[in-house]
C-alpha cells in the first residue's frame, strides 16, 4: 500500500500560479461528495470505512472530526495507511476531486462552495463547536441530491442538523450501527431524529453507498419523463399510502412525489416502479417510511434569521402597539414539524413584549399543527439536541431553555404559549381570527391548483391587518388584491381588505374532488372552469362568424369577433341584455327566435334580416343554438351573426303600365296594410311593455334571490367558523389529554417511588402549611386528608422535636438543608431531613421534610456501646 502522502498542491501547481477557476454548476454536479462526521472512537470507524472503499468509486470523501485544537493533525498519515486513495489535509480553497480523501485540519471550521473547500476560524468557544453540522449543511446546498452524509462513532449530537439539511435536498443519510460504535451518542441522535436512511456497521457503509448510487443512476437513465412514466403504478402507490395512513398525497407536486419514491427505490436497489409497488404491498413498514419521506419534516430554530428579525421588529412590534393592555394575540404555525418554528415565534414575541410593553399582561396563543403525529409528539416534549446552539444564541438558550444532560428543554413559560395538534391542512378546517399565520416551505410541495385555494383560505383565517409569513421560496402569486407586501425578501404579507367581489372560498375537504360512480381510481385535481377557453374551443369547432354567448335570460357572458354592426349599448343604465343591445331590424326577430330555441331545445335560424349600419343596409342571417355540451356551458345559448350579400334592386327592362293612381282596390289594400302595420306596432309596443314589466319583476326576484343567497353565505360562513372553533377546541382538548396522561404517569411514578423508599415525606408551602404527605405520615403526626392546608405547628406529633417549625423557617431563610436524629415518644428514632422545595424554574416553593426510621440503627448503636462498656470494664478489672 502507498504510504507517501501526496502534497495537496502537487496536482494543482498551475492553479496556484494563476487564480483558481471556479467550476461551472454542471461540472460541479458530475460526481457525489460524501461528508463523514466522527468524534470519539472515530479513528477505528474511519479506518474500517476506508479499508472497504474501492479506490475507483468515483466519489470524493471529506472527513470532519472533532480534533484537539492544540495538537498537530496526523489524521491524514494514519488514514493513508489503510487506503490507496490519496489523503489530503485540507487547505483553504482546495478543489475536491474524485477518488480522494480530504481531512479537516485542527481548530478550523470547513465549508464547500462549487466544489472548493473553504476554511474558517471557529467562532464558537471550544466545547460548543459543531463542525460536522456546519460542513454537512454547506454540502447539502452545494451538491443537492448528490450529497451524502455519514455519521460514525462519536459523543454528543453533532451531525444531526447536517443530515436533516441533506435529507431536505433529497440526498441520502447513512449512520453507523450504534452497537458497533465505541461511542454511540452521535449515531443514536441521528437515528432517534428519524434521519437515517441506512444503518450498518462502518465496514458495510461503502457498499451501501455504491449500491444506492448505482441504482439511482440506473433509474435516472432508464426512466422516461414524468408524463410518460407508469402513471398507474404511481397512483397505486398513492392508494397504498392513503389506505395505510389515511392521507391523500395526490395534491402534492407529482415530480416531488416521484423524486422521493425514486430515492426509496435507490435505497432498496429497486429498478422499476412496478416492482416497488409490489415491495410496498409485501412490506407495510416501507409504506410508513415512504410516508415520513414525503412529509419532508425539515425545520430549525429561527430559520432565515433576517426574516425572523423583520417579523419581530416590524410585525410583532406593530401588533403590540395597536392592542390594548391585556390583549390576546393568536397565531397559527401550519406544518410546524417538530415545533422549532412555533417555539421561535413564542420566543420572538416574549422578547419584543419585554422590550416594548413589559408590565402589561399580553398573551400569545399559538396553534401549531402538522400531518406527522410522531413529529407533533416530539414537539410537545420540547426537548432538542445540544446542537441547536448553532441556531439559537447563548442568551436565548440561557433565558428560554433548561439544560438537561446533553439536551435542551424548552422552558415552561414558552411551552405554555403553544398548543400542538395533528392536522391535515388539506382536509381539516382552518384556525380563524389570527394575527399571524406562518406557513413556511410547505406550499412549495403542493400543486399550483391547491396553492390557489389555500391563499384565499389564509386570507379568510386572518384578522384585518393580520400577517402571513411564507418561506423563502414561496410567494402570493396572483393574489395581490388579497395581500399587501410588508417585506418581499422576508416573505411577509399583510391581509388586504379588498372591495372586489371574490369567488366563494373553498374550504377543506372540498379541495379534493369527489370520486364519482364509486370508482376507486385516484382523481387528480381539475383546473377551475374557464368560460372563455371553453367558448373559444366551441367556436373554433363549429363557427367562425361573430357570435355571443348568453345565458337563458339573454344576458351576454362572452363576445367573439366584431359584433358592432349588430349590437350597440343601450342608452341609460348599463345593460348587458342582448335584446336591449340588438340594433333595429334584429331586435324583434332575435327575441322570437331566442324564445323558440329555448322552448324547443333546438337550433333556430332566421334569414334575410336587414339592419341599418353606418355604411348602409346589411342583410344578416342569425342562428340561435342552445348548448348541451360541454357540461360547463350547458343551459347557455350561442347566437351567431352571418352577413349575407344584399341583392341589388331589379330595374325594369320593358314598359309596364303603372296601376291607376286612384284605383279603389289599390287604395283599400293600402289602407288594410297601413292598419296591419299600426296593429303590429301596437302589439310590439304592448309586448315590449310586458317584457319591461316581466323584466322588472325578474329583477325583483333576482334581488330577493341575492338576499337569500347572501343569507345562505352568512350561514355557511357561520358554519365554517363553528367548524374552526370546534377544531380549536379539539386541538386544546388533545393537548390537555396529553398533559393529563403525562401528569398521571408522573403521579404514578412519584407514588411508587415514595412508597418503595418507605421514607415518610411531608411537603410544606412557604407559610409552612401542609401541602401533601405520603403514606406513613399519620404514624408520626395525627394527620388526615382534611388537614391539607393547616399549619404544621397545629398538628400533634409523636416526635420529641419542639423546634421543628423553627428549623423549617431557618431552612427557608438560608436555603441550607438541616438533618437531625430525633426520638419519638414511643422509643422510635428518625432521621429528620429538611430541604428547600425547588420548582423546575428554580423557584423556592416551600420545604420538604423526610423522616427515615433509624430505630434499628440506634438500637444497634446502643448495644454496641453497651458491649464496648462491658469490654472496657473487663479490661480494667
Amino acid at each position: 500500500m502507498k504510504k507517501q502522502q501526496k502534497s495537496p498542491d502537487t496536482g494543482d501547481k498551475r492553479d496556484r500560479a494563476s487564480p483558481i477557476k471556479t467550476p461551472s454548476r454542471q461540472e460541479n454536479l458530475l460526481f457525489p461528495i460524501v461528508g463523514i462526521g466522527a468524534s470519539a472512537g472515530g479513528l477505528e470507524a474511519l479506518e474500517q470505512f476506508l479499508r472497504h472503499t474501492p479506490v475507483d468509486s468515483g466519489m470524493a470523501f471529506v472527513i470532519v472530526q472533532h480534533l484537539d485544537p492544540t495538537h498537530k493533525g496526523i489524521m491524514p498519515e494514519l488514514l493513508q495507511r489503510v487506503t490507496l486513495m490519496e489523503v489530503f489535509q485540507v487547505k483553504d480553497r482546495m478543489r475536491v476531486k474524485q477518488n480522494c480523501v480530504y481531512v479537516i485540519p485542527p481548530n478550523k471550521d470547513m465549508s464547500i462552495l462549487h466544489g472548493l473547500l473553504h476554511l474558517f476560524e471557529p467562532v464558537a468557544p471550544r466545547g460548543l463547536r459543531l463542525p460536522i453540522d456546519f460542513f454537512l449543511r454547506s454540502l447539502a446546498e452545494d451538491r443537492l441530491d448528490r450529497s451524502i452524509g455519514v455519521i460514525l462513532s462519536g459523543m454528543g449530537s453533532d451531525g444531526t442538523i447536517g443530515l436533516r439539511a441533506i435529507k431536505e435536498k433529497a440526498g441520502v443519510a447513512l449512520v453507523q450501527e450504534p452497537a458497533s460504535a465505541k461511542f454511540d451518542s452521535m449515531p443514536r441522535s441521528a437515528i432517534e431524529a428519524g434521519l437515517a436512511d441506512l444503518i450498518a456497521p462502518a465496514e458495510h457503509l461503502p457498499e451501501k453507498i455504491i449500491g444506492y448510487l448505482r441504482h439511482s443512476h440506473a433509474i435516472s437513465k432508464t426512466e422516461l419523463a414524468y408524463e410518460q412514466k407508469d402513471q398507474s403504478a404511481l397512483e397505486k402507490i398513492l392508494i397504498l399510502l392513503r389506505a395505510k395512513t389515511g392521507q391523500d398525497f395526490s395534491l402534492y407536486k407529482k415530480n416531488t412525489v416521484y423524486r422521493r419514491i425514486e430515492r426509496r427505490m435507490s435505497i432498496h436497489q429497486i429498478d422499476k416502479i412496478t416492482s416497488y409497488v409490489r415491495y410496498l404491498q409485501e412490506n407495510p413498514q416501507e409504506v410508513e417510511l415512504l410516508f415520513k419521506e414525503l412529509l419532508i419534516g425539515v425545520t430549525s430554530f429561527f430559520r432565515d434569521p433576517e426574516a425572523w428579525e423583520h417579523l419581530q421588529k416590524e410585525v410583532i412590534s406593530e401588533l403590540l402597539s395597536k392592542r390594548p393592555s391585556g390583549g390576546i394575540l393568536r397565531a397559527w404555525s401550519a406544518g410546524c414539524s417538530t415545533g422549532e418554528e412555533a417555539y421561535s415565534l413564542a420566543i420572538a414575541f416574549k422578547e419584543q413584549l419585554e422590550k416594548q410593553r413589559p408590565k402589561e399582561g399580553f398573551t400569545l396563543q399559538i396553534f401549531a399543527t402538522d400531518l406527522d403525529s410522531d413529529a407533533i409528539d416530539r414537539a410537545r416534549l420540547g426537548i432538542y439536541p445540544a446542537n441547536i446552539a448553532s441556531d439559537v444564541s447563548p442568551e436565548r438558550l440561557r433565558r428560554f431553555f433548561v439544560k438537561e444532560d446533553d439536551r435542551y428543554k424548552v422552558g415552561k413559560e414558552i411551552r405554555e404559549m403553544v398548543t400542538f395538534a395533528t392536522q391535515n391542512i388539506i382536509m381539516d378546517p382552518p384556525f380563524t381570527k389570527l394575527d399571524i399565520l406562518i406557513c413556511r416551505n410547505l406550499m412549495i410541495y403542493l400543486t399550483p391548483e391547491l396553492q390557489r385555494k389555500l391563499m384565499p383560505l389564509f386570507h379568510y383565517s386572518l384578522n384585518p391587518g393580520g400577517v402571513l409569513f411564507l418561506g423563502s421560496a414561496e410567494a402570493i402569486g396572483s393574489f395581490t388584491s388579497l395581500y399587501t407586501p410588508l417585506n418581499v425578501k422576508s416573505r411577509l404579507f399583510r391581509r388586504h381588505e379588498t372591495h372586489t367581489p371574490l369567488e366563494p372560498i373553498a374550504f377543506p375537504p372540498s379541495f379534493i374532488p369527489p370520486i364519482s360512480g364509486g370508482t376507486k381510481e385516484l382523481l387528480m385535481m381539475k383546473p377551475a372552469v374557464n368560460l372563455q377557453s371553453l367558448a373559444d374551443q366551441l367556436l373554433l369547432q363549429h363557427f367562425s362568424p361573430p357570435a355571443v354567448l348568453v345565458n337563458d335570460k339573454g344576458d351576454i357572458l362572452y363576445i367573439n369577433g366584431r359584433t358592432g354592426k349588430y349590437l350597440e349599448p343601450a342608452a341609460g343604465k348599463a345593460n348587458w341584455s342582448i335584446f336591449s343591445m340588438a340594433r333595429d331590424g334584429l331586435r324583434f326577430d332575435l327575441g322570437s327566435a331566442f324564445q323558440k330555441a329555448i322552448r324547443r331545445k333546438e337550433t333556430v335560424a332566421v334569414k334575410g334580416l336587414k339592419v341599418t349600419t353606418n355604411s348602409g343596409v346589411q342583410t344578416v342571417d342569425i342562428t340561435v343554438e342552445p348548448i348541451d355540451e360541454p357540461e360547463a356551458l350547458r343551459g347557455m345559448v350561442m347566437i351567431v351573426f352571418t352577413d349575407v350579400a344584399t341583392p341589388p334592386e331589379k330595374r325594369a327592362t320593358g314598359r309596364s303600365t303603372p296601376p291607376p293612381v286612384h284605383s279603389p282596390k289599390l287604395l283599400g289594400l293600402e289602407e288594410e296594410l297601413k292598419q296591419c302595420r299600426e296593429d303590429l306596432q301596437t302589439t310590439r309596443e304592448e309586448m315590449q311593455s310586458s317584457q319591461e314589466e316581466l323584466k322588472s319583476s325578474n329583477e325583483e326576484l333576482q334581488s330577493t334571490n341575492e338576499e337569500l343567497q347572501s343569507t345562505n353565505e352568512e350561514l355557511t360562513t357561520s358554519r365554517e367558523e363553528m367548524q374552526s372553533l370546534n377544531e380549536e377546541l379539539q386541538t386544546v382538548n388533545a393537548e390537555q389529554m396529553s398533559k393529563m396522561d403525562d401528569l398521571a404517569r408522573t403521579n404514578n411514578d412519584m407514588r411508587n417511588l415514595l412508597n418503595s423508599t418507605e421514607i415518610v415525606t411531608v411537603f410544606l408551602d412557604n407559610e409552612l402549611h401542609i401541602r401533601r404527605f405520603t403514606p406513613g405520615a399519620d404514624k408520626l403526626f395525627k394527620l388526615r386528608q382534611g388537614d391539607v392546608g393547616r399549619p404544621l405547628d397545629e398538628i400533634v406529633t409523636d416526635l420529641v422535636y419542639p423546634d421543628l417549625t423553627g428549623t423549617a423557617r431557618d431552612v427557608l431563610r438560608t436555603l441550607a438543608f438541616s438533618e437531625k436524629q430525633i426520638a419519638a415518644t414511643d422509643g422510635r428514632w428518625f432521621s429528620v431531613r429538611i430541604m428547600p422545595y425547588r420548582t423546575i424554574d428554580d423557584i423556592i416553593g416551600g420545604v420538604v421534610i423526610t423522616f427515615a426510621n433509624i430505630t434499628t440503627f440506634k438500637r444497634s448503636e446502643a448495644e454496641l456501646q453497651e458491649e464496648n462498656a462491658r469490654l472496657r470494664k473487663q479490661a480494667e478489672g
